[in-house]
């Protein structure tokens, strides 16, 4: 299981975006990985210590993931229509 926590910011993207959440929750973080369709990496740079997965072909979401004893707390950062070619996004 999973609890989601959003900022601010990801609240307000995420009224334009797929919701992800409720298999989030119900299957926990790990799913993003094992579907090769989200495409999901690991960050570098600003974004050190997130990580990044395709909701769609257009939306984005930025997260980080942590386990506290059986329950994973997933901190969606940003939801953001997803961009090609080495952009430099900042937090």
């Amino acid at each position: 299981r999973a609890q989601i926590l959003e900022s601010a910011r990801a609240q307000k993207d995420l009224g334009k975006a797929p919701d992800l959440g409720p298999a989030i929750e119900e299957h926990g973080i790990a799913i993003l990985r094992e579907f090769k369709g989200y495409h999901d990496e690991k960050l570098r740079g600003n974004w050190g210590g997130c990580r990044s997965s395709r909701l769609n072909r257009k939306w984005r979401a930025i997260y980080a993931a942590r386990k506290e004893g059986q329950l994973e707390i997933v901190g969606v950062e940003r939801v953001t229509p997803h961009e090609t070619g080495g952009s430099s996004e900042s937090r």
